[in-house]
């Protein structure tokens, strides 16, 4: 896959604590290869300062915001775009700060988006946010001392989802409808993703919240995706079953074994397909935890977070910038 990719002298010489202009956007869009001088060891110790940025306004009015954990330090630290759960329709930046505290105090910008919620507006619209701020914050993050040359992303649940749609279809012009006019020539493209519990599959989902009486969950499904039609044009299973043209990143899957919300054979016919398809995926089962196990501290969550670290590290290694 190709990207574009910065130059860290470039942006050295031209980024300044706090704002990013265009003539940095000009040189953030020559390919070049990751640059050596970013690194990344997730045994490393940082204090992190969370602040709270706007991000964007959505068509209804509503300001969209960003909290983004910056490692204290010169960096330049590898950049990664966190996108919450709350099954479409709940939830904030807010959702896995357990999650995004601790990558970022291994030395990692971790930025946190709030996305457009179903009863706003159905799919494609979280999709499109995610989408802008993959764009955004390859623009922002030189202002936050991060490196965006390897940008990644972390997806809990519903942005497990999109985070898989995304990565897949990162050129889709329903989700680049966003215009991001202070830098219009940068991508979406995504180095890798890593994810909790993601909805690889969401009309198998449906179909299981059907079966066991969730009125709840099944109204989550026909509240986003309206026409219904779009439940199956927007699933990563049948993405893949269809034998769509595709863009394949690293993923990261880490699935719940007790999960009965997303099934844990769903979940590894997903990631045979992807297999199949020619991606790569580590894929980690949990024993003894349920479809949210991260939200409580313990030694599976200790886990979880240790792996992400280091599956990250590998996804840098692998482009030389770490």
């Amino acid at each position: 896959m190709k990207r574009n990719l910065p130059g860290r002298r470039d942006f050295l010489r031209q980024v300044t604590i706090g704002a990013a202009s265009l003539p940095v956007v000009a040189q953030a869009l020559r390919p070049r290869a990751a640059s050596a001088a970013t690194r990344y060891d997730p045994a490393a110790k940082f204090e992190v300062t969370a602040t709270d940025v706007e991000f964007r306004r959505t068509k209804a009015g509503r300001m969209l915001m960003a909290r983004v954990y910056r490692p204290t330090g010169p960096g330049p630290f590898p950049t990664v775009l966190d996108l919450h759960g709350g099954a479409w329709n709940a939830k904030d930046r807010h959702a896995e700060e357990p999650m995004d505290r601790a990558l970022a105090s291994s030395g990692l910008l971790v930025v946190a988006i709030d996305m457009t919620l179903a009863p706003e507006a159905p799919y494609p619209a979280c999709v499109q946010d995610a989408n802008y701020g993959v764009r955004w914050l390859k623009w922002k993050a030189p202002s936050w001392n991060g490196d965006p040359s390897t940008l990644g992303v972390y997806g809990s649940s519903s942005g497990g989802h999109v985070a898989e749609l995304l990565a897949m279809r990162p050129r889709d012009p329903r989700y680049n409808e966003i215009p991001l006019p202070e830098a219009p020539g940068v991508d979406a493209t995504v180095a890798y993703v890593a994810m909790r519990s993601p909805i690889s599959d969401p009309f198998a989902r449906y179909q299981n919240a059907e079966k066991h009486g969730r009125d709840g969950m099944v109204k989550n499904h026909t509240v986003f995706f309206k026409p219904w039609d779009t439940i199956h044009e927007s699933s990563p299973q049948e993405i893949l079953d269809r034998h769509e043209k595709i863009t394949l990143v690293p993923l990261l899957v880490m699935q719940g074994a007790l999960d009965d919300n997303v099934l844990p054979s769903i979940q590894e016919k997903f990631v045979t397909s992807y297999k199949a398809a020619g991606g790569q995926v580590q894929f980690e089962v949990f024993e003894g935890s349920e479809h949210e196990w991260v939200a409580k501290e313990g030694p599976q969550t200790d886990r979880a977070r240790a792996m992400v670290k280091a599956f990250i590290a590998r996804q840098l290694n692998r482009n030389g910038t770490a």
